[in-house]
C-alpha cells in the first residue's frame, strides 16, 4: 500500500491529504485526520527539489483541504441557476484557490527550518499567521480556521473551545496544528503533541470550572425560524404569504415567552423577537402598514428585531436589522457593515460585472443596540460572525450578540453547521451569550462560554424561546483583540531558528 502510494504524483498526493483534512472539519469532526494529513503535508514540502515546488505541493493540498470543506458554494449558484450557470465549476475552487496560495507559502516557508521540531513549529507559526493575514481585505475570508475542528457537541466540546476566551480561534488553530503535526517529530514530537493536548484539556476544564459570575441577565428572547426555501424568498408573489409566516410564529413565540415570564415571576423583564437576515420580503422601514400589523399581533413584545432590506438616501441598498418599537414606529437601525465579496459586493480585482446591480452599500461600522429597555445588543448580520475580534464595538461593549442569517441559499450541507460552530466561538472569545436567528436554520443560543442553550434544527417553521443569560467580564482576548494570536505565532515560529545548544565533546 506505501509503496502504491508513493507511486502516486506528489501534487495528487498533496490533494487528498488536503481532501481528507476537510474531515475535521464541522459537522464531520473526525479530527484523528489530521494526524495524517499535516505530517503528510510537511514531509511532501521537505522532500520538494525547491522551494517552488513546495509552494507547488502546499497549493494543491489547500485546493483539496479548501475544495472539499467549501463544496456547498455552489448551492447558492444553483439558485440562480438560469442567470449564473456559468459560475458552478467556479464557486468553490475559485475561492479555494486564493485560500490556497496561502497554504502554499507555508509549505514552502517551513523548508526554512531543518527537519523534526523546529520544521513543525514554523509550520504551525506561519500556517496561524496565515489565517490571520486572510481574516483581512482582498482575502477576507476567515472560514474553516482549523481552530473550529473542536466546536464539536458535548462536554468535551465546550472544554476545548475554552482557551478561545485568551487567544481566540486562530490560538485553537495554532495548537491544532502543532499537535496535528507532532508525528513529523519523531516520538518526542508526539510526546510533545500529548502533553500539550493533556495541557489544553486541563486549562479549558479548569476554566469551566473557576468561571467568574454572570452579568445581569439579558432579555426573553424569541428566535422566529420561518424556514423560507431561497427560492420562494426570490418569488415576489410569494412575499405576502412569508409575511404572514413570521407574523404568525411570531405572535406564537412572543405569547409563549410572555406566558414564561409569567412562571419565572419576572413581569419588568422585556420581550424581545428576532427575525432573520432579509425576512421581511419588502423594505419594512417604509411600510408602515406592515408594521402596524406586526406589532398588533405580539402586544406584549417591548421590541422586534428585524432584518429587511432597506435603501438609503442615495438610493443604494443596504442588508439591515431594523428595530420596530411596539407603537409600530421604527427604532434604531444596524446596516451590516462586512458584506460578502461576490455576493453583496464586487471586489476591485474582478475585471467583470458578477454582482447585479453593482451591490449592496456597507454600513458604517459595528454597533452597539438598546431598545425595549433590555440590555444592549451588538447585532451581526450573517458573514459578519466569522470574523474574530472584530463583532463587538470596542467603544461600546454590549451584553450579548444577535446574529441574524440566511443560510438557506447553502441547503440542508456542510455551511450552515460550520457557520453556526463560527458563531458559537464568538460568543467563548468576547465573554457574551450569543442567539441566531436562521430562516431555514440553524437557529440556536449559546451562554458567554459558548454552551449551548437551545437548538432548532434544519429545515422546521418554529420558534425558540430562551431567558437569555447574562455576559462575563471581558476576557483577555476581548481587551487585547488579535494581538494575542498574532504575539504568539510569531513566538512559536521565530522559536523554529533558536541556536541550537552544543554538545559537550569529551577531551581525552
Amino acid at each position: 500500500m506505501r509503496r502504491a502510494w508513493l507511486r502516486v504524483p506528489a501534487w495528487l498526493r498533496a490533494i487528498v491529504l488536503g481532501a481528507l483534512s476537510a474531515l475535521a472539519l464541522p459537522p464531520v469532526h473526525l479530527l484523528p485526520v489530521l494526524l495524517v494529513s499535516i505530517p503528510g503535508l510537511i514531509a511532501l514540502a521537505g522532500e520538494a527539489r525547491s522551494w517552488k515546488g513546495a509552494f507547488w505541493r502546499g497549493f494543491c493540498f489547500g485546493m483539496g483541504m479548501y475544495t472539499a470543506g467549501l463544496y456547498w458554494l455552489t448551492n447558492a449558484i444553483l439558485v440562480r441557476a438560469a442567470e449564473f450557470w456559468w459560475l458552478v465549476p467556479f464557486a468553490a475552487p475559485g475561492v479555494s484557490f486564493l485560500l490556497a496560495l496561502l497554504i502554499g507559502v507555508v509549505a514552502a516557508g517551513c523548508r526554512s527550518a531543518p527537519p523534526g521540531w523546529r520544521r513543525v513549529a514554523l509550520f504551525a507559526g506561519l500556517w496561524c499567521l496565515t489565517d490571520l493575514f486572510r481574516q483581512f481585505e482582498f482575502f477576507a475570508f476567515p472560514w474553516n480556521l482549523l481552530g473550529s475542528v473542536w466546536a464539536m457537541p458535548g462536554w468535551l466540546g465546550t472544554v476545548m473551545l475554552q482557551p478561545a476566551a485568551w487567544v481566540s480561534v486562530h490560538g485553537l488553530t495554532l495548537f491544532t496544528v502543532l499537535i496535528a503535526a507532532s508525528p513529523a517529530a519523531g516520538r518526542r514530537g508526539m510526546a510533545a503533541g500529548a502533553v500539550l493536548l493533556a495541557v489544553w484539556i486541563a486549562a479549558g476544564a479548569a476554566r469551566l470550572a473557576l468561571l467568574p459570575p454572570l452579568g445581569p441577565q439579558g432579555p426573553l428572547l424569541v428566535l422566529v425560524q420561518g424556514n423560507i426555501p431561497e427560492e420562494d424568498k426570490q418569488d415576489r408573489g410569494r412575499a405576502l404569504d412569508i409575511y404572514r409566516t413570521y407574523v404568525r410564529l411570531s405572535a406564537q413565540g412572543v405569547k409563549e415567552a410572555a406566558e414564561l415570564r409569567d412562571r419565572l415571576g419576572e413581569p419588568g423583564r422585556p420581550i424581545l423577537f428576532a427575525w432573520p437576515e432579509s425576512a421581511f420580503p419588502g423594505l419594512l422601514d417604509r411600510d408602515t402598514e406592515a408594521r402596524q400589523v406586526l406589532m398588533a399581533q405580539v402586544p406584549q413584545a417591548a421590541a422586534g428585531l428585524i432584518g429587511s432590506i432597506r435603501f438609503d438616501a442615495s438610493g443604494r441598498p443596504r442588508n439591515s436589522l431594523v428595530t420596530v418599537l411596539p407603537d409600530a414606529s421604527v427604532g434604531p437601525i444596524y446596516d451590516k457593515a462586512h458584506l460578502v465579496p461576490f455576493g453583496e459586493y464586487q471586489p476591485s480585482i474582478l475585471p467583470f460585472q458578477v454582482v447585479p446591480g453593482g451591490g449592496m452599500v456597507p454600513g458604517p461600522g459595528l454597533r452597539t443596540l438598546r431598545v425595549g429597555g433590555a440590555t444592549p445588543f451588538g447585532p451581526l448580520i450573517c458573514y459578519e460572525a466569522i470574523f474574530p475580534g472584530r463583532v463587538v464595538d470596542p467603544h461600546d461593549r454590549p451584553d450579548w450578540l444577535l446574529n441574524i442569517t440566511n443560510d438557506a441559499w447553502y441547503g440542508d450541507s456542510a455551511g450552515p453547521r460550520q457557520h453556526l460552530m463560527a458563531a458559537r466561538l464568538r460568543a467563548v472569545e468576547e465573554g457574551l451569550p450569543l442567539a441566531r436567528a436562521a430562516n431555514t436554520g440553524i437557529s440556536a443560543a449559546f451562554d458567554a462560554a459558548g454552551r449551548p442553550i437551545a437548538r432548532l434544527g434544519w429545515g422546521i417553521a418554529g420558534t425558540l424561546v430562551l431567558p437569555l443569560p447574562g455576559p462575563l467580564p471581558p476576557t483577555l482576548f476581548s481587551r487585547l483583540g488579535l494581538a494575542c494570536p498574532l504575539l504568539l505565532s510569531i513566538l512559536v515560529a521565530l522559536s523554529a531558528f533558536c541556536p541550537r545548544r552544543q554538545k559537550a565533546v569529551n577531551k581525552r
